[in-house]
């Protein structure tokens, strides 16, 4: 396309003043017109909102890094609640930390300076560090107690029923993750479960457990077979990402619309650094999808995408 042409679809760069009657959705707005990870974010919103909007759309939420400690259970919680998320695909290790959470436990925030604290008397007290938040060791042996005493009924369930089965069994909680989708029959698929304390604790006190992940695999690329038209929100990236987008190259539907949040590069060839339209050459993103990739803390970007959505829900 000659210069001349693209000069002609180009705007000016809104420079935008926030005025104290603005909300999310004002906000969100302005930052559209504007450049770098700001309109990325924008862009982002904007798609979410129509993932939403679209009833023959089924909205793929994959959810890596440790943003329960971090304080986001209940914002992802809230996603699930509010319908924004058809299948969650996540880590164990962010399910153990909902579980900690749920059953009463909590991680402990640090000041500004606590990434320079002496890391062996942290080792001496018991207590783990998970950058600057906190994890005592007497939280593991909560899940262990509870874990220990589970009676589950079908040792070679998939992981997805497995989990479901977990929900259920824990005390009723407002902010957690396992639950919330129990109730709501949102499956969770967990492909690295082994990778994590919880399946750990359960393999010592359950040794006949062989839980399928097959039958996980088969059920999700019948879900992205099954699906109109698929939606991808990546938050983070890892196995959980791996797990939604090869599923959708196998399927005839690559997803149409597609946000990722992370803060990886792409130059080392990894897939959580991998751009969406790297994806279109696998056919895992649509070659027409609506795509928006914003380099930014997750724990920054996600309540903000999430209060846009609220705030626009509750607007229309």
């Amino acid at each position: 396309m000659p210069n001349d042409d693209i000069k002609k679809k180009m705007k000016k760069v809104h420079q935008f003043r926030i005025d104290e009657k603005d909300d999310i959705v004002d906000l969100i707005s302005s930052l559209k017109d504007t450049g770098f990870n700001a309109k990325r974010l924008a862009v982002a919103c904007e798609i979410y909102k129509k993932m939403i909007q679209d009833k023959d759309c089924v909205k793929f939420f994959g959810l890596a890094g440790a943003l329960v400690p971090a304080g986001m259970q209940k914002v992802i919680h809230d996603f699930i609640k509010e319908g924004f998320v058809d299948v969650l695909v996540t880590t164990g290790a962010s399910l153990t930390h909902d579980i900690a959470e749920t059953l009463g436990y909590h991680h402990l925030q640090g000041d500004l300076s606590a990434i320079k604290v002496d890391d062996s008397k942290l080792h001496n007290q018991e207590l783990n560090r998970i950058y600057d938040v906190f994890l005592p060791n007497k939280v593991y042996e909560g899940i262990e107690d509870f874990v220990s005493k589970l009676e589950i009924p079908d040792e070679n369930m998939p992981i997805s029923s497995f989990l479901k089965f977990l929900g259920n069994k824990l005390p009723e909680n407002e902010s957690s993750i396992l639950k919330i989708c129990a109730e709501k029959n949102v499956p969770i698929f967990c492909p690295a479960f082994t990778d994590s304390g919880l399946a750990l604790q359960l393999g010592f006190h359950h040794q006949n457990l062989n839980l399928n992940h097959f039958k996980d695999m088969l059920t999700m690329v019948d879900l992205a077979w099954d699906t109109k038209r698929a939606g991808v929100c990546i938050v983070g990236g890892g196995v959980p990402k791996n797990f939604i987008m090869q599923s959708l190259q196998f399927c005839p539907n690559s997803a149409q619309y597609a946000i990722q949040i992370t803060m990886d590069r792409p130059e080392q060839g990894g897939l959580s650094g991998a751009t969406l339209s790297e994806a279109i050459s696998w056919g895992k993103v649509s070659e027409e999808a609506e795509f928006s990739t914003v380099i930014s803390d997750a724990t920054i970007a996600l309540p903000l995408i999430l209060w846009y959505l609220l705030k626009s829900k509750s607007t229309n």
